[in-house]
């Protein structure tokens, strides 16, 4: 067993934040202590994001990990189930479920920064001649 495959199968703790609940034992996902109803691969690509919050997942390692899919295999399942996560997300969706074009995704947890912001040292004074 790979270390990607050994961190997925050791959390067992619940993720909370605040909206979103995952229990991992049950299998149980609540938005803004609401149950959401997902199908179980639905539920096994959520699950598997957020244990690897702020890791980015490249394509091939969800759809070998969630679906057994071989890299050979070309598809837009993983796409297609993305886009309904982030449906039942709603307007938290883009907060939780990152895309890194051309290489695969990221679960943020709520409010984990997302873009670098430079921060500037001298703030621009405008002064009047």
């Amino acid at each position: 067993m790979g270390s990607f495959e050994a961190a997925t199968k050791r959390q067992v703790s619940p993720y909370n934040d605040e909206h979103l609940t995952l229990d991992f034992t049950r299998q149980a996902v609540a938005l803004d202590a609401e149950r959401i109803v997902l199908t179980r691969k639905e539920y096994d690509l959520l699950a598997l994001l957020v244990q690897h919050a702020g890791e980015i997942i490249p394509r091939h390692a969800l759809l070998m990990q969630v679906w057994g899919y071989g890299a050979d295999i070309r598809t837009r399942t993983l796409d297609v189930h993305v886009r309904r996560l982030r449906k039942k997300l709603g307007g938290y969706a883009d907060q939780y479920i990152e895309t890194i074009f051309g290489i695969g995704y990221r679960f943020q947890p709520f409010h984990a920064p997302r873009f670098y912001q430079a921060q500037s040292v001298n703030p621009v004074i405008a002064l009047s001649a």
